[in-house]
């Protein structure tokens, strides 16, 4: 069978395609949220199902102590390489609901592109994917390599109970190569070979001052206000250059090497339209780097939420008694999440007022990742090859 007949068959087909994306988007797949439980569940079963439609010779569900793993796999050749695709059907909360222009599970197109969550984390990846392999497999019978599917639902949690299955089936996995589409092309027409991935820790700060909370008319400025505080730690966690100012947080990072400088140098980076989709005034990072090293190749430490003492409408004189923030930490090879998140604890607790009590609670993390770029499986491909988080 011809390329030819494969392109015709996705072009017939390309509106029923839309309509099961669409309706796949439609699963408010949250894993984060404990309400949304069911609906992950649905969209596994929804995703089993339409697995064993397109014709994969074993489709499976396993279950696990959080949400269901997919496991797939097609025979081609018997002397075919195999294929291992990875992605997952969770996805992020939707909040803030307001800032949507549509519901966030209503997918719509505008200007060419599909606005809905997930859409492009993983959701549309993955399809992209299965639809390949759909078009194959209807048009030829079967498929020029042996191919695995493995699909989880709790990437967004930190996948903390992949580990245990990948170790549990680890002969059953084994592949040649793996690909991971949860990453972006470099632009429309550019497509991207992906061979380092950032990773994560993402942390939990606490201060606590008194056992509760004070009215500040009759204690403020006679003791430490912990928001005060909270504030005045994160102002030190970045130095003058943007750097991290976390003691040994650079320690074990791998440098990007004078060759990998000067391909992303070399690459037709829109920096003001990158601005611009930011919707900031201005680029800002660590000294020294350009902004896709700083976006792909460096690590970070990024304050995500602030909270503490009354929020409500109107006003309340209220000093708190306990003030919190969350803040995450992209990582690059080299890095581990577990050290960071030890290196970050020992700080804020040596920087923090003797008075009040600080600590750093871990909530999951990703080790970051770097594929060799003359690898076989890399080498097989003409493509632009970049990093990403």
């Amino acid at each position: 069978m011809s390329n030819a007949a494969i392109d015709a068959f996705l072009e017939e087909n390309q509106q029923r395609y839309l309509d099961e994306l669409f309706e796949f988007l439609r699963i408010p797949s949250v894993s984060t949220d404990p309400e949304n439980a069911a609906d992950v569940r649905r969209c596994a079963e929804w995703l089993i199902d339409h697995l064993k439609g397109i014709g994969l010779g074993t489709v499976e569900l396993h279950e696990t102590p959080g949400h269901p793993i997919i496991y797939a796999e097609h025979k081609g050749p018997e002397d075919a390489p195999t294929l291992l695709i990875y992605g997952h059907y969770d996805v992020q909360p939707p909040d803030p609901l307001e800032l949507w222009t549509t519901p966030p599970f209503e997918p719509e197109i505008r200007d060419g592109k599909i606005f809905a969550r997930g859409a492009t984390d993983d959701k549309g990846q993955l399809f992209c994917h299965v639809k390949g392999l759909e078009a194959w497999l209807k048009t030829t019978g079967g498929l020029p390599l042996n191919v695995k599917v493995l699909i989880e639902g709790e990437e967004e949690v930190g996948s903390v109970n992949l580990d245990n299955w990948i170790e549990a089936n680890k002969e059953r996995l084994s592949c040649d190569a793996v690909v991971i589409s949860d990453s972006s092309m470099f632009g429309p027409g550019m497509p991207s070979i992906i061979y380092g991935l950032r990773g994560l820790a993402y942390l939990e700060m606490t201060v606590e001052g008194p056992d509760h909370d004070l009215h500040s008319g009759l204690f403020g400025g006679a003791i430490p206000n912990p928001i005060n505080e909270l504030a005045r730690i994160i102002s030190k966690l970045h130095d003058a250059q943007g750097r991290v100012a976390i003691p040994g947080f650079y320690d074990d990072v791998i440098e990007l090497t004078d060759e990998e400088r000067a391909d992303f140098g070399a690459l037709p980076f829109d920096e003001a339209g990158f601005l611009k989709e930011s919707g900031a005034a201005a680029l800002k990072g660590e000294a020294g780097f350009t902004t896709l090293e700083r976006i792909w190749a460096r690590p970070t430490l990024d304050c995500n939420g602030i909270w503490g003492g009354f929020t409500g409408v109107g006003a309340k004189t209220v000093l708190p008694s306990k003030a919190h923030a969350k803040f995450s930490c992209r990582l690059v090879p080299g890095q581990d999440p577990n050290r960071v998140a030890e290196q970050a604890e020992a700080y804020v607790r040596e920087i923090v007022d003797p008075a009040l009590r600080v600590s750093v609670r871990p909530h999951h993390g990703g080790k970051p990742v770097l594929t060799e770029r003359d690898s076989p499986s890399e080498m097989r491909w003409n493509m632009i090859p970049s990093r990403t988080s």
